[in-house]
């Protein structure tokens, strides 16, 4: 027995061949399939059982048990209207012939005629989210008992065991692309924090170089200021810089780089933060209270990296011509740091965007930053198990208070 030859049909979009070929692929890779088939054909004395994806354009075999020499193999096809499959799908219903030749509703039926079949069954493949995938049906010659509701009860029950496998390398493939994603982007994120902490800083000491050597011209004040400018501008470059690479290693690395320790001398490490931002702002009174006294355990140069951005932020947002207060002290076995400032508060609504990375309020000045400052404070004090917080009125100034254990 022959089968006509298969028939190509122009594919729909969703019929690619690519597609098509992907399907047959997953199917061939449930390694039950072909034990399956072997067992409907022996249960049911059928000679060919063939898994087939069937789509509203398409019949293609995906795989076939064959012992009567039908001829087609795995990825061939038949024209769709040549198949009951077609009606089986358009019913979701299983479709049953025990014998053709005097079936009340199929003897004078093409498909029968056109493959000289006498019995055939065709169950659907449904995923557990309704899509249709296709068919698991058998076939002969010969006529045969397929109408038993124990063989029904099998062919459902391989098919939607079928329908999970499929389910299942689905998952599988999608874990693996995305595990291979997930690679090329930590790939990219070292090449990334390498470009930051390497290439970026050496050229930008060399600009620092170059601006103290042009300060060193005292006799030519236009190199002086012009070196000053160019070192105001290789610290902020490099705050920047900072701010991007700690960005990078929280949310793409592994968290905040600590080095904790016991700190005996803190007030004078914060004392240094403040007198460098006093030096590069001298026109605005800086006012401080430090009273830390005692030990405390934490990243000392992180904790200078949370009060320089408070106090920068403070600068860039607080008005000119009130006083910016920094306050640090031990209460109840915690470090209190706080920077307050005056100017236009911070509006209600902005409050609980105020620590998100890359936000900025809409009345900030062009060349601010890139809104980061807040967001590293803010994961530096959370490494350090602590809390940040922000209140801002009219009356009380907008105010950053740090609260982190000093054990």
């Amino acid at each position: 027995m022959t089968a006509p030859q298969p028939f190509s049909p122009i594919p729909s979009v969703v019929d690619s061949d690519e597609a098509i070929a992907r399907d047959v692929a997953a199917v061939t890779r449930i390694s039950a399939v072909p034990t399956l088939l072997k067992i409907i054909c022996q249960n049911t004395g059928m000679g060919f059982a063939a898994v087939a994806r069937v789509t509203d354009g398409t019949w293609t075999a995906c795989a076939v048990e064959d012992t009567i020499q039908f001829g087609l193999k795995p990825g061939g096809q038949l024209q769709l209207n040549t198949t009951l499959c077609m009606e089986s799908r358009a019913a979701r219903l299983p479709v049953v012939i025990d014998r053709a030749s005097t079936d009340p509703v199929y003897f004078n039926h093409h498909t029968p005629r056109l493959y000289n079949i006498e019995s055939y069954i065709s169950v659907p493949i449904i995923h557990t989210n309704g899509d249709y995938f296709g068919n698991l049906c058998a076939i002969d010659p010969r006529p045969a008992t397929v109408s038993d509701p124990r063989v029904v009860a099998m062919f459902t029950a391989f098919a939607d065991l079928i329908a999970r496998q499929l389910e299942n390398e689905d998952r599988q493939e999608r874990t693996e692309t995305a595990l291979q994603s997930e690679r090329a982007t930590a790939e990219l994120r070292e090449q990334f924090i390498a470009v930051l902490g390497h290439d970026l800083r050496n050229p930008l000491s060399s600009v620092g170089a170059a601006a103290e050597l042009l300060i060193r011209r005292q006799a030519e004040p236009d190199l002086v200021r012009l070196g000053a400018r160019l070192k105001s501008s290789t610290r902020r470059m490099s705050a920047l810089i900072d701010d991007v690479l700690d960005f990078a290693r929280v949310r793409l690395g592994s968290g905040m780089d600590l080095t904790m320790r016991e700190a005996d001398f803190l007030s004078s490490g914060l004392k240094d933060v403040i007198d460098e931002v006093r030096a590069a702002n001298p026109a605005l009174d800086i006012r401080d209270n430090l009273a830390v006294n005692g030990v405390v355990r934490c990243d000392p140069g992180r904790i200078q990296q949370v009060l320089s951005n408070l106090l920068g932020n403070a600068v860039a947002h607080g008005a000119p011509d009130a006083p910016i207060v920094v306050q640090a002290r031990i209460e109840d076995d915690q470090l209190v740091l706080s920077v307050t400032n005056g100017g236009t508060p911070i509006p209600p609504d902005d409050l609980p965007k105020i620590f998100q990375p890359y936000w900025r309020p809409e009345h900030s000045k062009p060349g601010g930053g890139l809104g980061l400052g807040l967001y590293i404070c803010s994961e530096i004090v959370a490494a350090h198990s602590g809390t940040l917080e922000v209140t801002s009125s009219e009356a009380e100034g907008t105010r950053f208070v740090a609260t982190l254990p000093v054990a």
